[in-house]
């Protein structure tokens, strides 16, 4: 029981509860109103002045210790009520964006892989930048995949896009920063950026992505997602892309792009990565989690080499790693062409689920449909939310726009994901749901 009570003291003394310089009972008086033995309070006392909580003054009796007691905790700010996005249950159709097919990856060149990394020797110390062997299979599979022509010693590897992005802020940002986010954008980037002290200002996107002309003058980095807009799902044409570079050296500005699904499009051939039109002036961002599983916990960041070198030194002081065992495991399925094979599936099976999509929600106005693995339809801010709450009684998940806006809302929708689905079938019995319920609130 003494141990109970040293544990309550202390907290009420660090939480200042019990100020500094207070004095306490005397051990016999707390005992009494505690209805424990006097023995518990001085064998709590005894623990709690070896500790230095406590300090004894000659024939006065005993205090709280000048010094080692906080002030008074404020009451917390009150946050905004939000959810954590579960996943969907066995019964339910999930069309939320952002989830890739995962049923692909059960084949005997994903479980191969993962036998023979996991047979690695534990080792003592890693290198920041990543396991050298996964550095140059990655230089040569971005080159190839995405016209990314990065030196090894320009490759960093990461646990994701998102975990790149908070490596590069804690590098390059000072507390107070300007940095630009795409609006509506990408909820994470907004939260990393924050989280390291930036001030995030929303930039605003239209049917071609980020709009460079409204790009304000101050801004220390842009994040923008230039292959397929997160969520309108624009595809950023080359004269912007031009113009958007050119602000960057205008301004001392870097472009981190995040590249999350870019090995998609339907139309024409994936446009190649941003970062090929100026490596100096952008951080290219990769990951696994859309071409294979998040998790595999594998990302990737290109930047010039210099750069890369002081995150890696950043990264070292933060004891940030990127577990060995999924490394060595991507390593091997690049060696051996399993990812490309994968690649070139999944563009097959996604580009079917689109066309299921498209048909399934015919007769409403679809925007991004061309590239990665969700399209946004067009409708009222009103009917979205309506079709939304409507949609999940009918064990459909489905998001709106809404959901994507740091502020107030300017683009109305539905985000409809199209990866996520367990076959196409359902996919079409989840859109059919969709369509009808817009059709029922126009």
């Amino acid at each position: 029981m003494s141990a109970q009570l040293v544990g309550q003291l202390r907290t009420a003394m660090g939480e200042g509860r019990l100020a500094a310089g207070e004095r306490l009972p005397a051990s016999r008086a707390l005992a009494a109103l505690l209805g424990v033995s006097r023995t518990v309070v001085t064998e709590a006392y005894e623990q709690l002045y070896a500790e230095g909580w406590l300090e004894g003054r000659h024939g006065s009796g005993t205090y709280v210790t000048e010094g080692v007691a906080a002030p008074p905790m404020p009451k917390p700010r009150p946050v905004e009520a939000r959810s954590v996005k579960r996943a969907a249950a066995p019964h339910e159709i999930d069309l939320r964006a952002g989830l890739p097919w995962v049923g692909a990856l059960d084949t005997p060149a994903w479980r191969r892989a993962w036998r023979l990394a996991s047979g690695m020797a534990p080792q003592q110390r890693q290198d920041p930048h990543g396991l050298p062997g996964l550095r140059a299979a990655l230089a040569d599979y971005v080159r190839r995949s995405r016209g990314v022509a990065c030196p090894v010693d320009g490759l960093l590897i990461t646990r994701g896009a998102t975990n790149g992005l908070d490596l590069l802020a804690a590098t390059v940002l000072r507390p107070g920063d300007r940095v630009g986010v795409e609006e509506p954008g990408y909820r994470r980037a907004r939260a990393v950026l924050a989280g390291r002290g930036a001030e995030v200002v929303p930039c605003p996107v239209d049917e071609h992505g980020l709009i460079v002309d409204g790009l304000p003058d101050g801004l220390r980095l842009v994040h923008t997602t230039p292959s397929h807009q997160f969520p309108m799902g624009g595809v950023l044409p080359v004269p912007r892309r031009q113009a958007l570079l050119a602000w960057a050296r205008r301004n001392g500005a870097l472009v981190a792009e995040d590249d999350y699904d870019g090995e998609f499009r339907y139309d024409v051939a994936p446009l190649p990565a941003l970062y090929g039109l100026d490596p100096d002036v952008v951080v290219y961002l990769g990951t696994t989690a859309k071409i294979l599983t998040a998790d595999m916990g594998v990302g990737w960041l290109a930047g010039r080499p210099a750069l890369v070198r002081e995150i890696a030194l950043r990264r070292e002081e933060l004891n940030d790693r990127t577990a060995v065992v999924p490394q060595d495991a991507l390593r091997l399925l690049l060696e051996r062409g399993d990812l490309d094979r994968h690649v070139r599936r999944m563009r097959g099976e996604y580009a079917r689920r689109r066309d299921v999509v498209v048909r399934a929600l015919d007769g409403l106005v679809l925007r991004g449909d061309t590239a990665g693995m969700h399209l946004v339809v067009d409708v009222p801010a009103p009917v979205a939310a309506g079709v939304e709450r409507a949609a999940a009684e009918r064990g459909v998940l489905v998001e709106t726009l809404r959901h994507h806006h740091a502020g107030p809302l300017g683009a109305p929708g539905l985000v409809i994901g199209y990866g996520a689905a367990a076959n196409p079938a359902e996919l079409r019995a989840g859109c059919e749901i969709v369509r009808e319920l817009v059709t029922t609130r126009r």
